[in-house]
């Protein structure tokens, strides 16, 4: 039996009981709010391993509360699973942009739900599967994986676990191209909402963090991404 807890915030009463009795039968203690207020709240009191969260929510809505969660240092290591409606790529780079680790689009089917909600959390366990190192240091970049920081000229970045991820892969291994299906797999998960954009998102986000450093990062033409050895 899983001992992970689930956080699921979910307006509609009828997707709630369906989404609940499937993570409870696969073993996850749940909890479960039905407006963004009370799901921050929440959030906050019982410290999840992962939030379900729909983006359509009263109160605050998913996107807001996604943004809180990952821009507190208390919760921005719960990893946290958009489930909405809105199933355009607007809204899956909206998400992603946030510092959600995975989209899914409804309608949907339980195992594919699962199957995702496993996949987001055996990564917080398999670290290794994005970096054998854990210290790195390239220049004025430093990245340490024990306390889960990243720091330029001394200055912590305000990365999300999702971008960590994959800023530490990427400077584990100088001059290597990673494809963005190789990026998906090991960063994102290979259950995540395929998108060849996600990876272009983080990217995007990491590159605008690291300011006057942006091109440690390069892009490889019909190929993807590497750090600058």
């Amino acid at each position: 039996m899983s001992r992970h807890t689930v956080l699921l915030i979910e307006d509609d009463p009828d997707i709630r009981e369906i989404i609940k009795y499937n993570l409870e039968r696969e073993g996850f203690r749940v909890h479960s709010e039905s407006d963004g207020d009370r799901g921050l709240e929440a959030a906050r009191r019982i410290n999840p391993d992962l939030v379900v969260l729909d983006l359509m929510l009263p109160g605050v809505d998913g996107v807001e509360l996604c943004r809180r969660l990952k821009e507190d240092p208390v919760t921005r290591g719960i990893a946290v699973i958009m489930v909405t409606a809105k199933g355009d790529e607007t809204d899956v780079v909206l998400g992603l942009g946030v510092g959600a680790d995975d989209y899914v689009p409804k309608p949907f089917g339980p195992k594919a739900l699962m199957a995702r909600v496993r996949a987001v959390l055996r990564r917080g366990t398999l670290r290794d599967s994005y970096g054998t190192q854990e210290h790195v240091r390239h220049g004025a970049l430093t990245i340490d994986t024990v306390r889960h920081e990243a720091k330029l000229q001394d200055e912590a970045l305000d990365l999300t676990p999702t971008e960590f991820r994959l800023l530490h892969l990427l400077a584990s291994h100088p001059g290597r191209a990673f494809s963005r299906a190789q990026l998906l797999s090991r960063v994102i998960g290979e259950s995540a909402y395929v998108l060849d954009r996600n990876i272009d998102v983080h990217v995007r986000s990491v590159r605008q963090k690291l300011g006057s450093h942006r091109d440690l990062i390069e892009t490889v033409r019909g190929v993807g991404y590497r750090f600058r050895a």
